[in-house]
């Protein structure tokens, strides 16, 4: 019996998503428990660990958010971050006591260098690497199907939010504030056509990047929100942050550091320096910049489809207290954060990419053309044998 046939045969899988986000912090590992598929899938987090990219390895990706990155360095680091997601899968079977042969997938969406939704992308993290060192089969490589049919190729994480948090008589938002801050809308007893899901705007990058800025490199976040805790939002520099073309542009849409990175926060520099906004009150003001752009995009595409009863917050944001004290204060319904639903926010996304991983083993469709704007539902990824 051939992998696939194996696989599909079994009730009860294991599968091991990993990913990093745009923040390029490291990579999330979640060790997953999955029965069923799409309507009937269940899954269950056995173990969870992060494991944390080295300054050098970081300094050497973050140069490859460039533009004009040398395509040498592109290649070398697809190899390089393959190892890296290899050993943080083989590291979370040992802290799990369990051996390779207990595993049944892992599934990687690696780390993403370049996306340019509904045109190309790249995520780097060779799977055919990670496939040779941990002897398992390998899902990964899921953004570019979507592309392939018409889609946006992101965000991909509503089909697990679909599967795993719908409910049959509430209306809700599942709020994501990594890097970038996305949104689900699942109506009430919604069917995988009737979601709707989107990029918002700048969720952490903006904020780390003037933490990096104001901090002259000493400090890459701002913990706690404890800087815009202490500062005041310039009205000014925040309606010409909210002018920026992407918030206003009507889903299907996904962003990227090409539209809130480096560039964008040089930009956004120069601009609060010569308008004498420094220190606290800019983080404060890129802070409520994250805040705006979400409850303008839930005001302008998420309202007019009906009440929203809950928002499930998760993501780093949720672990940023001035942040979720301003989004508490603007959202509609009730906000809850992942853990309250009995899921974890840290490993909500490395959950979501075993989800994914499990329907690409499976053959079966794992975009949702009503989020990506695809022309069809396509089955996602490639998969590695070992």
């Amino acid at each position: 019996m051939d992998v696939l046939s194996r696989y599909a045969r079994k009730h009860t899988r294991r599968v091991i998503g990993l990913m990093s986000g745009t923040s390029a912090d490291g990579v999330d590992a979640a060790l997953v428990q999955i029965s069923g598929a799409g309507s009937t899938l269940q899954a269950r987090v056995e173990r969870f660990h992060t494991t944390p990219y080295a300054p050098a390895l970081r300094e050497a990706l973050f140069r490859l958010f460039a533009p004009d990155a040398p395509v040498s360095e592109v290649c070398g680091m697809n190899f390089r971050l393959g190892r890296v997601f290899a050993e943080a899968a083989l590291d979370l079977i040992s802290r799990a006591g369990i051996s390779r042969g207990e595993v049944d997938l892992v599934a990687s969406h690696g780390q993403t260098v370049c996306h340019r939704g509904g045109e190309y992308t790249m995520q780097l993290g060779e799977p055919a690497v990670i496939a040779e060192l941990t002897g398992l089969p390998v899902a990964a490589n899921f953004r570019p199907r979507d592309i392939a049919a018409g889609g946006q190729g992101a965000p991909l994480t509503p089909y697990a939010d679909w599967a795993l948090l719908r409910h049959p008589e509430r209306a809700r938002a599942v709020q994501n504030i990594g890097g970038i801050a996305n949104v689900t809308y699942l109506p009430a007893g919604a069917g995988p056509e009737e979601v709707i899901g989107f990029d918002l705007g700048p969720g952490n990058m903006l904020i780390d990047g003037v933490a990096r800025a104001v901090s002259g490199g000493d400090i890459g976040c701002d913990r706690d929100g404890e800087m815009a805790a202490r500062g005041t939002v310039d009205a000014d520099l925040l309606d010409w942050l909210m002018g920026h073309e992407f918030i206003s542009r009507p889903p299907p849409k996904s962003a990227g550091r090409e539209e809130f990175g480096d560039a964008f926060l040089q930009e956004v520099v120069a601009r609060a320096r010569a308008s004498g906004v420094w220190g606290d009150d800019l983080a404060a003001t890129v802070t409520a910049f994250t805040v705006e752009s979400i409850v303008d995009g839930y005001r302008r595409f998420l309202e007019p489809r009906g009440e929203i009863d809950e928002v499930i917050v998760g993501g780093g944001g949720r672990y940023n207290p001035t942040l979720c004290r301003m989004l508490a204060a603007r959202l509609p319904g009730r906000l809850l954060t992942h853990e309250d639903l009995g899921l974890s926010s840290e490993a909500k996304e490395a959950l979501a990419f075993a989800v994914l991983g499990n329907e690409t083993m499976l053959g079966r469709p794992a975009n949702l053309p009503s989020v990506t704007g695809a022309r069809r539902a396509v089955a996602l990824g490639e998969i590695v044998l070992p």
